[in-house]
């Protein structure tokens, strides 16, 4: 088979170099082409004409080339879709100590009071103390077990502790306080046989059950016997004086809920309830 030669007067693509390498090859110095029998050769398409640019000389032919790698960044032709602004819950601001409340600490640490504040207490109704502490001993007095009460409270009966039981034991028994034993500081709950809160439930009332003193007595405020002067006698003086504390001191004698412990709360009265 016999190709004619055709002219090479406009480039070729470069996808088609390959082919023109092996025609070029194959091509006789009189522009046969030998075709080896099992070898199919296509006829390269002329590329489509390009039209001259006013200026521009098509002389040479054009050589299509790899795209250079541009630096610059590629803007696509999507549209940008702007995002909704995220929502995000507002951090509550911690609540700031009164000054009232800053105050009352900084009497407790001259008092001498070991405490800790706790998170405010809400158990509904008027069962609530907003900054309330809990004391653990008061002047190397322990409290046991450690009582929750209101700032208020605990410096009252800091003040009580110090001023007036301390005295008392080292005047009837030559020793000092160890331990008071409570048995009630914040409860939830009403007075019996009323619908009034007791004043337990607003972190501001104590109730004393025994007091171990440093020789290893340990004295029961419930009312002891007939010929047990000295024990009555202290019992019945810091009973007394800590109706100049608090507004509230009720003990055995007054009722049968009181029979075993000093009830001592800073409830406002006009007169102190002191039974």
């Amino acid at each position: 088979m016999r190709i004619p030669a055709r002219p090479w007067s406009a480039g070729l693509p470069l996808a088609g170099a390959a082919a023109v390498a092996l025609l070029l090859g194959a091509c006789s110095s009189d522009g046969v082409l030998a075709v080896h029998p099992e070898v199919d050769v296509g006829v390269a398409r002329p590329p489509a004409p390009v039209s001259e640019p006013q200026g521009v000389a098509l002389s040479d032919p054009v050589v299509a080339s790899e795209p250079a790698m541009s630096s610059e960044p590629v803007v696509t032709s999507e549209p940008i879709v702007a995002g909704f602004p995220r929502w995000e819950t507002p951090v509550e601001a911690a609540p700031v100590m009164p000054n009232a409340e800053t105050e009352c600490r900084r009497q407790l640490r001259r008092l001498g009071v070991t405490y800790r504040d706790l998170a405010p207490i809400n158990d509904g109704g008027a069962c609530r103390v907003d900054w309330p502490v809990k004391v653990s001993a008061i002047n190397g007095v322990e409290i046991k077990p450690a009582a929750t009460l209101t700032c208020a409270m605990a410096a009252t009966f800091a003040k009580w502790t110090r001023n007036e039981l301390q005295p008392a034991a080292r005047w009837r028994y030559m020793s000092g306080v160890k331990t008071i034993h409570q048995g009630s500081s914040y409860s939830c709950r009403n007075i019996r046989g009323s619908g009034k809160a007791s004043q337990h439930a607003l972190g501001n009332a104590i109730d004393v059950m025994r007091i171990e003193l440093k020789n290893g007595r340990d004295i029961d405020v419930r009312k002891p016997g007939w010929f047990a002067f000295r024990q009555r006698a202290f019992l019945n003086s810091v009973r007394a004086d800590g109706c100049s504390y608090f507004g509230t001191v009720l003990g055995p004698g007054y009722n049968a809920d009181h029979a075993d412990h000093f009830h001592f709360d800073i409830m406002q009265r006009r007169r102190v309830a002191c039974r």
